[in-house]
């Protein structure tokens, strides 16, 4: 417990460190706020503007959160789909690579054109987003299985199914997290990217995004930092979220998880 209260402190000195350079900064170089607000002026923004801006960050994490749920559902699915026919995998899964290859900010306008604006274009872009790595990890995971275990698990008759079950989804949860963590980063990414083409069904309400296209435009510039603050914070929630559950699920048997609460 100790090392942990350590490494937290060390992070917030670090934290600290970074503010006060930027204060020092914008004070010795006077720049004017529009151009780089003082920490201090983007503090005054958060609690002047705090009601608006934890409403917009509850309905960015709900988009978020709700693609990112989404992406694990479908992407085990796919990759179970993947691993146990290997013409379907050759055939499929190169596809997958589109949904990293092609910009979201090109198919977020069509998601806005077929679907409407407000959260469920939104959380059908984070959605995309995410998926393909969940899909990439997965299936790397389930086809690794030494072919040694296969053949032990064939020599005791079991069946296609308990192979799945018993073997192959059990040795691919790491490699799951795996694509749980990269995807918990970039679905913040992805709500964002959403809110910006298709933020809101109603004027004056919206996530993260949409408020950033508001700040923009009023060249409420503190407010904007704000507001970037907010979305890191949001990020680094899910990302930890992920590796606390990570840890929960493997900390008694997988050694990845058992070497990382020992770091």
């Amino acid at each position: 417990m100790k090392k942990y209260v350590v490494t937290l402190l060390n992070a917030l000195g670090v934290f600290a460190a970074l503010l006060l350079l930027w204060q020092i900064l914008v004070l010795l170089l006077h720049l004017p706020a529009y151009m780089l607000p003082a920490p201090l002026g983007v503090g005054r923004a958060v609690v002047a503007r705090f009601p608006s801006l934890v409403a917009s960050l509850a309905i960015t994490a709900q988009e978020a959160a709700g693609g990112l749920a989404g992406s694990i559902v479908a992407g085990l699915l796919i990759a179970l789909l993947f691993a146990q026919s290997r013409w379907i995998r050759r055939m499929l899964y190169p596809y997958t690579i589109l949904l990293q290859t092609v910009p979201i900010v090109a198919v977020a306008p069509l998601i806005l054109m077929w679907v409407g604006p407000g959260t469920l274009s939104v959380t059908l872009v984070a959605f995309i987003i995410c998926l393909a790595p969940i899909i990439a990890n997965t299936t790397q995971g389930l086809i690794s299985v030494e072919p040694n275990l296969i053949h032990l698990f064939l020599m005791h008759n079991a069946s296609r199914v308990q192979i799945l079950t018993r073997l192959r989804l059990p040795h691919a949860v790491p490699a799951l997290f795996v694509g749980i963590r990269i995807a918990a980063g970039i679905s913040v990414i992805g709500a964002i990217t959403g809110e910006l083409f298709a933020g809101s069904s109603k004027v004056g309400e919206g996530g993260l995004g949409y408020s950033i296209l508001y700040a923009s435009a009023q060249m409420e510039t503190d407010y904007l930092f704000a507001l970037v603050v907010a979305a890191t914070v949001l990020g680094f929630v899910f990302f930890f979220l992920v590796m606390f559950l990570e840890w929960y699920f493997l900390h008694n048997w997988h050694e990845s998880a058992r070497t990382m609460s020992e770091e």
